[in-house]
């Protein structure tokens, strides 16, 4: 029985024909996302921006009745909570924004945990208050400052690390990608305006490493056929080493992606903006592994002669005394 392929071994489609078109939409798409940045600013969560935790506990009950609370909160109109179980499945934490205004007046935050704490008594008999707790802007502040040097030294960290394992223009190639990607990731969130807290930290740090790992692939393939194919002109090789990573990619992506746009249409609203980032992410980590991370290498000089070993005057000398020429 003859295997299915959805993307034949033998393809030979000129990726680098489109080189420069995919490159300024690249860049427009990057300059766009730094003024959305700039201008707008991304719509920090609970754990960046400060607010309020209410952490609860439900007597006569083995389960927090959670999407109740959530559905019970929201009617109140302080926003949409972050809801989890603490400790024991019939605790749940409340996590809230500050409110409008609170930073100048702070009996605006206690308001709102009298108002949601007498809320869950009236809905819920066997509710019981286990504190307060509030959460500085100054602090979620420091959080968020540590959450983005955790993911520049993560993708500096693998860059190096690429330029050890292969030669240096590989490794600014894949940081270059890397930042492509990250930043749409981010003006998608800076344009939609969706809550930006840990979780999306974890899902942009899940886009690094795929990015990463799918610009490995094709660079593999690169330095094995400069080895093989010296006088190769450098566009026809890199065209070469894609087309021949390209059924690995799309098949890798295809499955990721039909998995991460269910989650996302079928999922639960809380992980929304997790599978939002990660359906993006991915999306474009596939496309830059093709359309940036192959390109950068020759505007980075790179032939089919820029790892050949250099010939000192010994080894010519040993070559002669060999005979050959």
């Amino acid at each position: 029985m003859r295997l299915l392929k959805l993307v034949p071994e033998n393809t030979n489609i000129d990726f680098l024909k489109w080189q420069w078109p995919t490159t300024i939409l690249s860049a427009l798409l990057m300059i766009a996302s730094w003024t959305l940045l700039y201008t707008e600013g991304l719509n920090y969560g609970v754990d960046f921006a400060g607010g309020q935790m209410i952490k609860v506990t439900f007597t006569q009950t083995a389960n927090a009745p959670i999407p109740t609370l959530r559905t019970e909160i929201e009617k109140l109109g302080y926003g949409e909570p972050v809801l989890q179980n603490f400790g024991k499945p019939n605790a749940v934490s409340i996590r809230m924004r500050m409110p409008h205004g609170a930073e100048k007046n702070p009996g605006l935050s206690d308001a709102m945990a009298k108002t949601i704490s007498a809320d869950i008594k009236k809905h819920h008999a066997d509710a019981r208050i286990d504190g307060v707790d509030s959460v500085s802007g100054k602090v979620s502040g420091e959080l968020a400052w540590t959450a983005m040097k955790a993911l520049g030294f993560a993708a500096l960290g693998i860059s190096i690390f690429i330029w050890f394992r292969f030669e240096w223009q590989f490794g600014v190639g894949a940081m270059v990608s890397l930042i492509h990607d990250v930043t749409l990731v981010l003006g998608l969130f800076a344009l939609t305006q969706m809550e930006f807290d840990l979780t999306i930290v974890a899902a942009i740090l899940t886009i690094i490493g795929y990015s990463l790992n799918d610009t490995i692939v094709v660079y593999d393939r690169i330095r094995e056929n400069l080895k093989k194919y010296r006088r190769m002109p450098m566009a026809q090789l890199l065209n070469l080493s894609v087309n021949e990573t390209l059924a690995r990619t799309v098949m890798v992506a295809a499955t990721m992606l039909i998995t991460l746009t269910a989650l996302l249409l079928l999922g639960p609203k809380v992980i929304f903006g997790f599978s939002a980032a990660l359906v993006l992410g991915i999306f474009v980590a596939t496309y830059s592994s093709i359309y940036a991370a192959a390109p950068m290498l020759t505007w980075l000089g790179v032939t089919g002669q820029s790892f050949v070993p250099v010939e000192t005057a010994q080894d010519i000398q040993e070559r002669k005394a060999r005979g050959e020429a």
